[in-house]
């Protein structure tokens, strides 16, 4: 995986010809954003199955302001220069040629038939959506011009953004979790210390208020489920005469909306019957094993006194969070590696269902040259993912599990390595015939040294 992967693969879009976008040291350094030709072929039904929208895809350095046709730019651009400048930052690198026919540009998509306005999500270029009136606008708009001569509703924008938003949750869910976590790190470690704080005090003062925390949780417990019970009579008495109550479950049959079960008495007969049984069972526990309460009491007060002897134990668990912390790391970008270990890969992505060429691999410098084009009308080789036909490839789901296998085993051993460290350091306490005179002077560091061993 070190050897093949690159990790750029999955921080920077990756354009129709399988260059990085916003990558340092290439020609679209300053392109951060990808940019869709035709965003309305990313409507189309194939965009799911080949979790690749079926038009050029090209590296900007910022989402289009405004609505343009290349029609009408071509028209203009003698006398509205500064239009056809702008309009040609959207096209292939090096194309200006607005003197060619509008039919052939379109055909060799050397620049897209239209731009709306759009602002970036995502890194890629996403229309500029917005409400007036309840109605849906791109820049007040209701409609616009598709460059094909036929005039669109924004809602067919909707339709294909919602395409590709399909692709990126099928695609990079484990990116976006990433990027949440690289933005929110301080929070959480916030959290975390918090957290370790309210634990300390709480191990600490367990000694003097284990009996009272043990009869409130339980007491608390039992106080919840009676409230729990009192409510489902309520509900199973509020419903009664209500049209449609007494069906049972059985009428009803299987419904994707559980709200609908609520809407019946039976079901909260059930819920009643079954948190009254829970009820009695926690109470006649409570009942035939008072005797074991009392010593599991004691045993949490003895733990607490134990921990006020040895107090560095009350921060092993920062190095166990350490350790499991390397592991998930070493887990992680091992398999962002492997993920990413592989060429570019182009395949046909045709927007007719039945074109026999769809799907298969291709190659963009010569794609223009095959009958394919014809024979397909619209159809594109574009970048579809990494991979690679060598045996090395053929196996990369399987070094996947095997990296999974090491992580859930290295993990494993970080936990227990903690266990059996604090077994070691309180078995030290508990044979102490002398508290605190015969307790060795590092329990903790001797008996980690001892685990390690």
């Amino acid at each position: 995986a070190w050897v093949h992967g690159d990790p750029r693969k999955v921080i920077y879009p990756t354009d129709s010809y399988g260059q990085f976008c916003g990558q340092k040291d290439t020609p679209n350094e300053n392109k951060t954003i990808l940019f869709y030709f035709n965003i309305l072929k990313c409507a189309s039904p194939i965009v799911l199955i080949n979790l690749q929208c079926p038009t050029t895809q090209l590296c900007v350095s910022k989402c289009p302001d405004r609505f343009a046709t290349y029609i009408d730019v071509q028209a203009s651009y003698r006398y509205k220069p500064d239009q056809w400048n702008y309009f040609k930052q959207f096209c292939k690198p090096g194309f200006n040629n607005p003197r060619k026919s509008v039919a052939q540009v379109l055909r060799d998509e050397d620049c897209p038939s239209m731009i709306i306005p759009s602002r970036p999500f995502l890194k890629r270029c996403f229309p500029d959506f917005s409400t007036k009136n309840g109605v849906l606008t791109v820049a007040n708009q209701t409609t616009f011009k598709d460059g094909r001569g036929k005039t669109r509703n924004v809602t067919d924008l909707r339709e294909a953004a919602n395409g590709i938003n399909n692709v990126l949750d099928a695609r990079s869910v484990g990116m976006k979790i990433f990027e949440d976590y690289a933005i929110s790190w301080y929070w959480i470690l916030i959290g975390l210390f918090i957290a370790m704080i309210v634990s300390l005090l709480f191990l600490v003062l367990l000694r003097f208020t284990a009996g009272v925390l043990f009869w409130i949780f339980i007491f608390g417990v039992i106080g919840i489920i009676g409230y729990g019970i009192w409510h489902c009579y309520w509900e199973y008495d509020h419903l009664k005469g209500i049209p449609g109550s007494d069906l049972t479950v059985y009428d009803i049959g299987f419904q994707t909306d559980f709200r609908v079960y609520l809407q019946l008495r039976q079901t909260w007969l059930a819920f009643m019957i079954t948190l009254c049984v829970v009820e009695v069972i926690i109470i006649l526990m409570l009942i035939f094993l008072r005797n074991r309460i009392r010593i599991a009491i004691a045993l949490l007060k003895e733990g607490s006194r134990a921990i006020g002897y040895i107090m560095s134990t009350l921060f092993y668990p920062i190095v166990t969070f350490i350790l499991i912390a390397i592991c998930i790391s070493y887990w992680a970008v091992t398999a962002v590696f492997l993920a990413t270990s592989g060429e570019p890969v182009y395949k046909v992505m045709a927007n007719q269902t039945l074109c026999k060429y769809a799907n298969l691999t291709c190659d963009p410098e010569t794609f223009n040259t095959t009958n394919v084009t014809k024979l397909c009308p619209g159809a594109q080789c574009t970048f579809a993912f990494y991979g690679g036909e060598s045996l090395y490839h053929k196996y990369i789901f399987i070094f996947q599990l095997a990296n999974a296998f090491v992580f859930l085993w290295l993990v494993n051993f970080a936990i227990a390595l903690g266990q059996c460290t604090l077994a070691g350091a309180f078995a030290s306490y508990y044979w102490a015939s002398r508290k605190p005179a015969d307790i060795p002077l590092w329990p903790l560091f001797s008996s980690f040294g001892r685990a390690i061993r």
